[in-house]
């Protein structure tokens, strides 16, 4: 069972930071590729992305360090101090969402004439996507990705409790 938890942790915290570097390469690959979108010159863009970003490195993290206590300590319970920066850090995310959405309001009303619209696409599907994650990581878990999860979702026909959000129950 232990063997098992390890193994899902370790596949966890791998394509979390596996995203990070892969959606470094691919925003520079389209910036590249397609250079008429402007998608660098977007401020919807940038704080979209690095909130993406941000939200999968406190995912890397956080299942790093619950894998590192497994396999140190035996158990797989989130230190508090980790519970407590990931609670510090869902205000900082909410911070940069509302930004997010600030700086969309600027690119649409006084950039959009200028930028093409394919650009802000582009920023809004990263947007939705960084949302997602977050609701994800601090609410409810919207990834099901094994039988267990799936077993789970058919038999309650609701979702998961998000892992993160669970540990917030049993610290504060």
């Amino acid at each position: 069972m232990r063997r098992n938890i390890e193994k899902r942790l370790t596949y966890l915290y791998t394509g979390e930071l596996f995203s990070i570097i892969s959606f470094v390469f691919l925003s520079y690959l389209i910036n590249f590729v397609y250079p008429k979108l402007h998608l660098y010159s977007l401020y919807s863009f940038w704080i979209s992305f690095f909130l993406l970003e941000f939200l999968l490195l406190q995912g890397t993290v956080y299942w790093y360090v619950k894998w590192k206590r497994l396999k140190k300590e035996k158990t797989s319970i989130t230190p508090v101090w980790i519970v407590q920066r990931l609670k510090t850090l869902q205000k900082v995310n909410a911070g940069m969402i509302i930004a997010g959405l600030i700086m969309f309001v600027i690119d649409f009303f006084y950039r959009y004439p200028l930028l093409p619209l394919g650009g802000l696409s582009i920023a809004g599907f990263i947007y939705v996507f960084a949302l997602l994650e977050y609701i994800n990581y601090y609410h409810v878990q919207l990834s099901y990705d094994n039988i267990s999860d799936i077993k789970y979702l058919v038999k309650s026909k609701r979702l998961k409790q998000a892992s993160i959000n669970k540990d917030f129950k049993r610290i504060f």
